[in-house]
Formats: C-alpha cells, structure tokens, sequence
C-alpha cells in the first residue's frame, strides 16, 4: 500500500491534471454523442409530415390561383356581354322617360308664362248673376284651349297638373281641377316656346275671351314671364278598371 502512494506521489502534477481533464472530455463527447441521436431521429421523423403539409399548402394555392383567374375570366366575359344589354337597358329608361313625361307624372321646367285670372272688383248690378264676375270652369278651359293650341308642352293650375283625363268643374265658389278644390286668384301656368305669349295674345280666340270676360264683368287676367316656369307633377290617381293594352299580335308561322 504504501509502494502503491509511492508511485503515485512520483508521478508529475501535470500528468495527472492532463488525465483528469481528458477523462472530463470524454464524458462531454458521450454525452454529446447521446443527446445528438435522438436531435437527429426526431428531425428526421418530423420532416415527412412537414414536407406533406407544405405540399398540401402549395396545392391549395395553385387551385385557388386557378380559380381566381376563372372568375376574373367570367367577370371579363360578362362585362363585355353586357355592353349591349347596359344600352338597351339605356333606351328602355329613355322611352321609360318619354312614357311619364307624356302621361304627366313627371316635374318640368322651361321657358313660359304665367297667367292670373282673378274675381271681378265690381259691384254685382241688380238682376245680374254674381257667377258672371267670378272666374269659372269655362274661363279656365277656354285659357288651357288657347295655350295649347299657342304651342305650351305643360300647363298647371295652381299646382294641378293638366292630363288627358283633367276636368274642369265649377263647384259652387270653386273650381274643381282633378279631385283638388281651388280657390282663386287662379294661376295658371305654362311651358312652352319663347314666343308662347305673343302667339297667345295674337289667338283669335283669347282675344274673343278677353272682350267676353274683361270688359263687361270685369274679371282680370296678368301675365308674367319668369325666367323659369315649373309645372309640377300629376298627383292623382292613374288607376285604369276598363282600359288595358291590347294583346300582341300571333306571329304568323313561317
């Protein structure tokens, strides 16, 4: 035993440092050694289900790319398809247009006049008929004559639209226009070309109307023109119980 402590009180320092430290290498290198075996399995296990799930990905990609295209295809295909149709849709709103404005129940504005028609200021003589100084539905029908016949495209009295299906009544101290009682001063008013009013005045029927009505009972017309005449719309009702468009026409059979 003591030969054994001898020995190894001979042998140098530095070679049993050198020996320790070779022998703590060692343990590194295995450890190292056993930890990188199952770093390297693991990754080579996880990599097939990545690989596969990255595949996946791209395909869904690709089909999604794909039809993304598709659409942009059609929606080229149907802008281009519906250059025609975007035009008859066009005419369709225009004759749409036409069909209202002609039927009334459309506003309009333009050039024109205004006329008044009011109640006579005179005294009613004794054994007269008072209707004869009040405006009346004839009054009124006989002016609507004449302006259209002047060349007006729209007329209105006090806020009425005028239609083909108007009437004109004397309802005790007013005058029925459509289903609105109206109370004078009557203002009836009128588009049509810049020189409606001359053409007017010269109408041998306003001016019959002007001698008949003006001087012997006093009834008042004026006029102006503004520079803008508005003609409202028609308000009423267009429900027809009878009428209707006739059936179209069978094609004959080539």
């Amino acid at each position: 035993m003591s030969s054994l402590a001898g020995r190894l009180r001979a042998i140098p320092t530095w070679q049993v440092t050198l020996f320790v430290a070779l022998l703590a290498l060692g343990f590194l290198v295995a450890a190292q050694a056993r930890s990188e075996a199952p770093r390297v399995r693991y990754t080579t296990q996880e990599r097939a289900p990545l690989v596969e799930t990255v595949v996946g990905l791209q395909a869904q990609q690709d089909a999604l790319k794909a039809q993304i295209l598709d659409l942009r295809s059609r929606i080229t295909a149907s802008e281009e398809g519906t250059v025609g149709s975007t035009q008859q849709v066009r005419d369709l709103n225009a004759a749409l247009l036409a069909a209202r404005v002609a039927a009334g129940i459309v506003a309009l504005e333009g050039p024109g006049i205004v006329l008044q028609l009011e109640d006579s200021q005179v005294s009613v003589p004794a054994g007269a008929a008072a209707t004869d100084y009040r405006v009346s539905a004839r009054d009124l029908q006989a002016v609507v004559e004449e302006l259209w016949l002047a060349g007006a495209e729209a007329i209105s009295i006090n806020g009425e639209r005028i239609v083909p299906t108007a009437a004109i009544v004397d309802i005790g101290g007013s005058v029925l226009v459509n289903s609105a009682y109206l109370a004078p001063p009557y203002q009836v008013a009128a588009i049509g070309p810049g020189d409606l009013y001359g053409v007017l005045a010269a109408s041998p029927g306003f001016v019959d109307l002007v001698r008949a009505r003006v001087d012997p009972f006093g009834i008042r017309i004026s006029s102006a023109q503004p520079k803008t005449v508005t003609v409202p719309a028609y308000a009423g009702s267009v429900t027809l119980r009878y009428a209707r468009p006739p059936a179209p026409s069978p094609t004959p059979a080539p």
